[in-house]
């Protein structure tokens, strides 16, 4: 086999394969265009070189998509939405902090705020029992109501990293720290470079269908231009190994 064949075939899978994980990618925004504080991504690509001659692509980073969901009033005051930059920190079965925008919190049986996976909120502070009323104000301190009498019982803090389009994808909604994403800085809401929060409001994926459809039909056309490349490649492949026998 001629190191050009060769080359070409390599070119023409690489660009299948990296269309293949695009149109994946592309697939899961379009999966959660409903979920709750869910942010789109995309897929970065890197060219190959092979000896200074291009050598295919490859797919090289996920970055996340900055921008806000759309706010959804829910009139439940335990979900809770930020306003600006900044996540939620949820404690993991593994031990591992992971990270949210998806601000919808119930109680289990101990009175831990919980997220619809069960993953316990990192916050300072404890709801006490069966309370009349409870409210967040935008500055996250959580204030319950008993014998009609409002108190305090709590903080809840934001998180925020130095580049967050670098978090990863850790399941069930939830974003785990990578290295590019740096480690991150606990602040409360309304402070500098964190967001608000707003009570009795969720906040919604910012998905963008239109934009989603149209990047998939990119990425099948791609597919297929890198489909064809390959198979002609494999004909010529054939045919020249027919003229030497």
């Amino acid at each position: 086999m001629s190191d050009s064949i060769s080359q070409l075939l390599a070119v023409a899978r690489s660009g299948l394969m990296a269309q293949q994980e695009n149109v994946d990618l592309i697939s899961a925004n379009l999966a959660n265009i409903n979920t709750i504080g869910y942010q789109a991504s995309r897929l970065n690509f890197q060219e190959m070189l092979v000896n200074s001659t291009l050598g295919g692509t490859r797919s090289q980073s996920t970055q996340l998509t900055a921008q806000s969901g759309p706010l959804q009033q829910t009139g439940q005051p335990l979900d809770l939405a930020v306003q600006g930059d900044g996540y939620f920190a949820v404690k993991l079965p593994n031990g591992q902090t992971g990270y949210t925008r998806n601000g919808h919190w119930q109680t289990d049986a101990s009175g831990q705020l919980v997220s619809a996976a069960g993953y316990p909120l990192v916050w300072q502070g404890q709801l006490p029992s069966s309370p009349q009323a409870v409210h967040v104000n935008p500055d996250g301190t959580v204030m319950a109501e008993q014998n009609n009498t409002w108190s305090q019982v709590g903080q809840i803090q934001l998180s925020h990293f130095a580049n967050s389009a670098a978090l990863v994808d850790g399941g069930h909604n939830v974003l785990l720290v990578s290295p590019a994403s740096g480690l991150a800085t606990s602040g409360t809401p309304g402070s500098a470079g964190f967001g608000q929060l707003s009570s009795a409001v969720l906040e919604g994926s910012n998905v963008d269908m239109a934009n989603e459809l149209t990047q998939m039909t990119l990425a099948q056309r791609s597919y297929s231009l890198s489909l064809q490349a390959f198979q002609q490649t494999d004909q010529m492949l054939s045919l020249a190994i027919q003229l030497r026998q």
